[in-house]
């Protein structure tokens, strides 16, 4: 009889726990309402029991969720190096270097600060400066934490109408920004120095490795962003028990003008991922306000983060950093209005 390899083993053990996983994640909601409703007799109109309820319940299914959509995602990233990644945009121009640039962003593991040192390898590779936008916008606001999140509490057609208008901005902004020719305010430093290319022939990677890639993405994305998915979760959790429908709907409704312009003032400052800030957007949503208001307030949060722009600053000039702003802004609030149009 054969004996099991190491890859057998790390193959055979995701198949394995997958009927577990689908039966916890699957019946989250009966073993939630048993433990407060039929166990510890809770009432279901108290605000605690509602905000522990929601708690109890989001943080175990939105990090089922993680994991298992990690694990896949880690392998498929095992095909995408930053070496590869640098060449198939190089040489690039137009239109279809910021659609190639946009799709490479989201299968990239890069959050919006950790793309920037290969924003700045790629201006000094060559690549040209809309593009290179491209991918630093689509890198850390579509990625699987945003997706999966999205998914697991709102379903599928809003986590594809997320990647859909995150990818239109990505491509839409980048182009613009291409077409302005604002490599001039690029800082000069930049520009002087060349990346060396590396004539290496790339090592073949096994799929030992790449499927030991899938578990060591689950442990290092999980390890960065839990504390983030609680925080976020408790947050919403609080909202979603105290806060009153009135009140959000009273400034985040489909009704104000300014709702989205607001909403996206507002996020620009703030600083968080797509873990912290989902599960409270879904609050927002379940609280009155509209989803196109929603979409902006998050998307202005996960793609305009202050610390990127400080760091930014480094390799931009301000005036090309308040164009970027500008631009990826003016994105994100059409796709807010729009949205709210569309959807009642």
């Amino acid at each position: 009889m054969e004996k099991n390899t190491p890859l057998n083993r790390k193959i055979l053990l995701p198949i394995l726990l997958l009927p577990i996983w689908y039966l916890l994640y699957h019946n989250l909601q009966f073993l939630t309402d048993f433990l407060f409703y039929d166990l510890f007799k809770m009432s279901k109109e108290d605000h605690l029991v509602k905000s522990l309820h929601f708690f109890v319940f989001e943080v175990p299914k939105v990090l089922l969720l993680l994991v298992l959509i990690i694990f896949f995602v880690g392998i498929i990233r095992s095909f995408f190096t930053t070496e590869r990644t640098r060449k198939a945009l190089e040489g690039k121009n137009s239109f279809t270097g910021n659609v190639m640039a946009s799709l490479l962003g989201i299968v990239t593991p890069f959050c919006s600060c950790s793309a920037i040192p290969l924003f700045l390898g790629f201006i000094e590779s060559g690549v040209p400066l809309g593009i290179t936008f491209s991918f630093l916008i689509a890198a850390p606001m579509i990625n699987e934490v945003a997706v999966v999140l999205l998914y697991g509490m709102f379903g599928w057609q809003t986590a594809l109408i997320y990647v859909m208008m995150g990818l239109t901005i990505a491509i839409s902004a980048g182009w613009i920004i291409g077409k302005l020719k604002l490599e001039h305010w690029v800082e000069d430093w930049v520009y002087s120095i060349r990346t060396e290319k590396s004539d290496d022939i790339e090592e073949k990677i096994t799929w030992e490795t790449r499927i030991q890639s899938g578990y060591t993405s689950v442990k290092d994305i999980i390890k960065k962003v839990w504390l983030y998915i609680i925080g976020g979760i408790a947050i919403g959790a609080a909202a979603h028990g105290y806060v009153p429908t009135d009140f959000m709907a009273s400034f985040m409704g489909k009704d104000q003008w300014y709702a989205v312009p607001l909403s996206t003032l507002i996020g620009i400052p703030l600083y968080s991922n797509a873990a912290g800030i989902v599960p409270i957007v879904s609050v927002l949503l379940e609280k009155g306000a509209s989803l196109g208001t929603s979409l902006a307030f998050m998307m202005s949060v996960i793609a305009l983060s202050l610390p990127e722009i400080i760091i930014l600053r480094k390799v931009l000039k301000l005036p090309l950093i308040f164009t970027f702003v500008a631009i990826v802004g003016s994105g994100i609030m059409i796709v807010g209005f729009l949205f709210n149009i569309i959807f009642p």
